[in-house]
């Protein structure tokens, strides 16, 4: 189903539709308007996502064991020392 509806665009909206119309890029303006829409949507619905992807790990690692910065500079430093150790370096 389709509904029409009555939208205002600015003169350079409408000249950047028109122009990818006149290119072949699309059917009609209307065309490009629906496909606008459609990259929203999509964008907002990854960004949805991705919010709650986050929501999640950030979740997880503050139930999960705490490093402190100290702990965390100490175990890097034996891993590259290790790494060093084992290239000779």
């Amino acid at each position: 189903m389709t509904v029409k509806s009555s939208i205002s665009l600015t003169d350079s909206q409408n000249a950047f539709a028109r122009e990818l119309v006149a290119q072949g890029k699309y059917p009609s303006v209307s065309a490009v308007l629906q496909q606008g829409l459609e990259l929203l949507r999509n964008k907002s619905e990854t960004e949805s996502l991705e919010t709650e992807a986050l929501r999640q790990i950030i979740t997880a690692r503050r139930k999960g064991e705490f490093v402190s910065s100290t702990e965390m500079k100490d175990r890097i430093s034996a891993i590259a020392a290790k790494k060093r150790a084992s290239h000779d370096l």
